[in-house]
């Protein structure tokens, strides 16, 4: 078998450059490279979304249903890291440690949605203890969340990055969403099988990437009233022997004084914690990632690798 032809339509975008990145130095994959003056070209693209084994769309919501409108042949398969998708039927939802099934979904898609940064380690926390019924289908969740700045692509980071840019202000913290209506929320509730629409308060702060996303439980609320080592095992025997998905040890985090949303930086990983006080019958879990990594271009090439029939882990070691 010669080497699997992929397109990143969109390599000039944050997520494009960073996909392109970590397939860099693989002899497994060729990547099809327009240029500057034909990734602009309506017909190159189509060609080559048509000729790649897989396109991966790193593009604005319209701009990837308008590539996914440009396929003809029936053997193209593609992966889109945009909004556009995610809830969509006919589409696998690309989180491959979500559920048992997941891997072989992904593996035999055409269609594939990466999932989106936030949404990704709120279902990975919740999905497993409503399953398992620690947490009821109807619970009003909360799910707090702060990114780095590089996840609202271009012109955030212009904001952060760049004196010379019109909006230029690069403040150290700022909440956002405040309708209560982020693009996100139909992703938390589809993936979680939530049964009402959880609160979503995601924030930006004052570094490049890094993600950490938070749920709080009061664990005297919930019918079977589970202890905070139940939780914890509950999501420890879930992702049992994943690559890219762990759960911290209940004696680590009652060590930790803090938790920095950097840690996991150039990283394809996820990591869980249970933050817990007993007498207060609560607790809070943590999902700590890379809003480029296992939030956006990692995922992509997981995905890829799956879709490809290669190694699941294959490119991925930690970036540079």
């Amino acid at each position: 078998m010669g080497k699997a032809t992929v397109y990143i339509d969109g390599e000039a975008g944050t997520t494009g450059l960073q996909i392109r990145e970590w397939l860099a130095a693989r002899d497994d994959i060729e990547i099809l490279l327009l240029g500057d003056e034909r990734r602009r070209d309506l017909e190159h693209r189509r060609r080559a979304l048509n000729e790649a084994d897989v396109s991966i769309l790193c593009l604005p919501d319209d701009a990837a249903r308008e590539a996914v409108s440009m396929l003809e042949n029936p053997e193209a398969r593609v992966i889109d890291a945009s909004t556009a998708h995610r809830v969509a039927p006919g589409w696998a939802y690309g989180f491959p440690e979500m559920t048992p099934e997941q891997p072989e979904m992904i593996a035999t898609a055409q269609r594939v949605s990466n999932p989106g940064c936030y949404p990704q380690g709120p279902i990975a926390l919740l999905r497993p203890l409503i399953e398992d019924g620690l947490v009821p289908a109807d619970y009003p969740v909360t799910i707090n969340a702060v990114s780095g700045y590089t996840g609202g692509g271009k012109a955030l980071i212009a904001r952060y990055e760049d004196p010379e840019a019109q909006n230029y202000a690069p403040d150290p913290f700022w909440l956002y969403g405040l309708t209560l209506a982020h693009k996100h929320v139909p992703e938390f509730q589809a993936y979680t099988h939530l049964t009402h629409t959880p609160i979503f308060v995601p924030s930006v702060a004052n570094y490049a990437q890094g993600m950490l996303t938070s749920i709080p439980l009061h664990l005297w609320s919930l019918p079977n009233k589970p202890t905070p080592a139940a939780i914890h095992g509950m999501l420890t025997k879930r992702y049992a022997g994943q690559r890219f998905v762990s759960v911290a040890p209940l004696a680590e985090t009652e060590a930790m004084k803090d938790l920095h949303p950097e840690a996991l930086n150039g990283t394809n990983d996820l990591r869980l914690h249970v933050f817990a006080n007993a007498n207060h019958d609560q607790v809070v879990l943590v999902a700590q990632y890379d809003n480029l990594g296992k939030g956006a271009s990692g995922a992509a090439v997981q995905n890829l690798n799956l879709m490809l029939g290669l190694e699941e882990s294959a490119g991925l070691e930690k970036a540079a």
